[in-house]
Parts: structure tokens; C-alpha cells; sequence
């Protein structure tokens, strides 16, 4: 059941959204990457808007909607609106994910996401692509949302990959409790660090909270002697200039054991999520970026010594 602690327990379960297999960017090797719901930053840029929330979230495809009104008639919350258009409104503040509506929608335009799974269920199905992992040197990745959101849910899928002999990785934000991170360390073979700004009121405008946290674990990660590699996702207009570039190659380099950035170039491709969620797209028309675009980016972290890839 949710909450088990017990150690070891592969019936612990947790809420998931995606499981991607035959990933090549979330670490070494082809690997599957588990995400899972649950956040506590609300970057401006975030393209799985469907995470952030622990609890189930209704998405709507306008492409397939009849326009039966089957929907409206039975959500008990009234959290369903019909605009001029026939396009669904969800309102987020007084659905219960119920499912009532995903139930009573014949042509699939609703859709719940996120299911409660076990640890057991989920390590069952990363485990099928075993041999692909062997032979490139991959395995399962924790991702998300914010994983550690989900502390217990984290260590026993981590634990239970690594007892199958299965390697481990985590892409977090590195926003938990020290307390969190020493009972996962043992279970993790790489960890993805984003660290989306080094200037605290900056990193408070751009997600919502401190990275005091952040920043002081990023540097007892580093005493661990645990592979780490940090992620930077380069937004334009945002965190894309050399000022906050410098700032990050400082920071890294004085961490003294961490030595590879990966600069991740902004993209658009969870645009349409928040319209099906029914939510506005903060960053408006901000252009994609290239990876030729962060060249100069790039330039400056290797002046610190750093190897830095473009790209995840």
C-alpha cells in the first residue's frame, strides 16, 4: 500500500505517468525511464506540466471530442465547462479525479494520467529489456516530475533494480531533505542534477522556490564521491546569458569532483500539454533553441575546466 516503508518492499506503490523505454538521453546505455508524479518546483518552462501534482490529472484531446456533452453530465464537481468553441475546460480547482468523465467518454478525448503502480509491476517491466541494457551499458532511470517527491516510492524501485542487477540513475531537481538523499545513495549509480539557476532570487522567480537546499546538497553529493553529472536547461531569456552561465562554472568547478554539464537548449515540446490541461503556457512564443545556439555557452563553462555536451 502507499506509505509502506517497510525495506525491501517491491508492493509499495507509487504514482507514475510514463514509462519510455529504449531511452537514450536520461543516462548512459539504452535505458527505461520511470517518471513519476509529484513536484515541488513549478518551473515556468516545465514540458510535463501532467507531473507536478501527485494526484491524477485529466487531459483533454480536442482532435477527438464528439461533442456528446456525456462529460459535462456526469462530473459531480461541475469541474467541466463547454466554451463558445466546444472546447473543454477542466478546472483543476474542484476536479476530484474521480474519473466519472474519462469513464463516460466513448471517443477517448479524456484521459487520466497517472496510475498507482507497485514497485514489484514496474521493476517487472524494466526488467524485459535486461539484455539491451547489458550490451550498452544502460538500465532504469528515476525521473519525473520530481522523484524525490516520492521518497519511499524512489528508494524501494531503486533498491529493487539494483538487487535484479539492474543500474540506476536519477534526474532530479535535488530538492529534498539530506536525510532523503542518504537512504537512496546506496541504491544509485549516476545522478542527473538540474540545477536550473545558481542566483537564489532568480531561481525563486524562475520555479517558485530556494535552491539554498538544492545547492547545499549538490555540494554533499560531490563529498560522496558519486557519479554526477549537471544538467542546465538553457531557456532564452532566462538563464541563457554568460552572467548565469559564469555563475554556473564557478559553482561546479569549486565543487571539485563533478566535472561534466550537460546544456539542455530549450524546446517546445510540452506546448500543447497545457491546453489539453486547460492551463496557459507561461512562456508564450519563446523560440526553440538549436544546439549551435548555446555554443557560446558552452565556450565559457569549458573555460573552467569543465567537459560540457550539448544536449541530454
Amino acid at each position: 500500500m502507499v506509505g509502506n516503508n517497510k525495506d525491501g518492499d517491491e508492493n509499495h506503490a507509487g504514482w507514475v505517468f510514463n514509462i519510455q523505454r529504449y531511452a537514450v538521453h536520461d543516462g548512459p546505455g539504452i535505458r527505461t525511464t520511470v517518471f513519476l508524479k509529484g513536484c515541488p518546483l513549478q518551473c515556468l518552462w516545465c514540458c510535463n506540466p501532467e507531473s507536478q501534482h501527485i494526484e491524477p490529472v485529466i487531459v483533454f484531446w480536442q482532435d477527438r471530442c464528439i461533442d456528446c456533452g456525456n462529460c459535462l453530465a456526469v462530473c459531480p464537481s461541475s469541474a467541466i465547462s463547454d466554451d463558445i468553441d466546444h472546447h473543454k475546460r477542466i478546472d483543476t480547482r474542484q476536479c476530484d479525479h474521480c474519473g466519472l468523465c474519462v469513464d463516460q467518454c466513448y471517443a477517448g478525448a479524456l484521459e487520466q494520467v497517472g496510475k498507482l503502480r507497485t514497485a514489484r509491476d514496474i521493476l517487472d517491466g524494466v526488467e524485459e529489456d535486461r539484455s539491451f541494457y547489458a550490451e550498452s551499458g544502460g538500465g532504469m532511470t528515476l525521473s519525473g516530475g520530481e522523484p524525490l517527491a516520492q521518497p519511499g516510492f524512489a528508494y524501494h524501485l531503486l533498491k529493487g533494480a539494483q538487487a535484479r542487477g539492474i543500474g540506476t540513475a536519477l534526474e532530479t531537481s535535488g530538492f529534498a531533505s539530506w536525510q532523503v538523499w542518504k537512504k537512496l545513495l546506496p541504491y544509485l549509480d549516476l545522478i542527473l542534477y538540474d540545477l536550473k539557476e545558481v542566483d537564489p532570487v532568480q531561481h525563486r522567480h524562475f520555479t517558485g522556490v530556494s535552491n539554498k537546499l538544492i545547492l547545499e546538497n549538490l555540494k554533499l553529493l560531490a563529498q560522496t564521491g558519486k557519479p554526477v553529472i549537471v544538467r542546465r536547461p538553457v531557456i532564452p531569456g532566462y538563464n541563457d546569458n554568460p552572467q548565469s552561465i559564469h555563475a554556473l562554472g564557478r559553482f561546479v568547478q569549486e565543487l571539485g569532483t563533478v566535472s561534466e554539464i550537460d546544456l539542455l537548449p530549450y524546446h517546445r515540446m510540452g506546448q500543447n500539454k497545457y491546453k489539453q490541461l486547460g492551463q496557459e503556457y507561461v512562456m508564450g512564443d519563446a523560440p526553440t533553441m538549436k544546439d549551435d545556439e548555446v555554443t557560446g555557452l558552452r565556450d565559457i563553462l569549458v573555460s573552467y575546466g569543465l567537459t560540457v555536451k550539448i544536449g541530454g
